[in-house]
């Protein structure tokens, strides 16, 4: 997807994306935001996830890493933040023609559910959406073939339980829990599996 290069509006690192698809709604944006995330464990760190609106309304996703677009680039983008996030506007008739790309349109309040898994702000971007872009061929695009794409990703699952489980423990020594996770019946099973290990190695 090629877009004009637009005004920059702001860039800054945010914790939760719909930080940023909040902020288009209530402002009205026409335009498109650069979503990079900071962990690149997850994504080569030239993926990123490229998300244009219309008048604050999420129109078209599109994944540079992956070349995807519509409910599979959110998909792809849907990993743990932060994100860096630049976000530009552009005048509306920059995005007439690229808007008219059916693959990657998005239903409204899509974004808001998959990104910041945020019903009220999805609800609200449904609100604002024009009446022809509520339900319809957006809402059936975006049904359960982006769902299981994700979750047939075994690697991804992988990475994001992986560092789930490392802030876990980080978090722990901070707050001086380690003895208390180090319990945890998962901790226990692993420090089996170790000496279960360690037991054949020995044979």
């Amino acid at each position: 997807m090629k877009l004009p290069r637009g005004q920059l509006l702001r860039s800054r690192v945010v914790a939760d994306p719909g930080t940023t698809l909040s902020t288009a709604l209530e402002t009205d944006l026409t335009g498109y935001a650069v979503f990079e995330p900071r962990d690149a464990l997850l994504l080569d760190a030239d993926g990123q996830g490229v998300l244009t609106f219309e008048a604050g309304v999420p129109v078209l996703a599109y994944h540079t890493r992956t070349d995807a677009g519509g409910a599979t680039a959110l998909a792809d983008l849907a990993v743990p933040g932060p994100y860096s996030v630049d976000l530009f506007e552009l005048d509306a008739t920059d995005l007439t023609e690229i808007h008219d790309t059916p693959p990657l349109r998005v239903a409204p309040g899509l974004p808001a559910e998959r990104l910041a898994g945020d019903p009220s702000l999805a609800d609200r971007t449904r609100d604002a959406a024009p009446v022809d872009r509520v339900g319809g061929s957006d809402t059936a695009a975006d049904g359960p073939d982006a769902v299981a794409a994700f979750l047939d990703d075994e690697e991804k699952i992988t990475a994001i339980r992986e560092q789930a489980r490392s802030e876990a423990r980080d978090r722990a020594q901070e707050w001086g829990l380690a003895d208390e996770l180090a319990n945890l019946p998962g901790a226990v099973a692993d420090a089996d599996d170790d000496e279960e290990s360690d037991n054949a190695a020995g044979e």
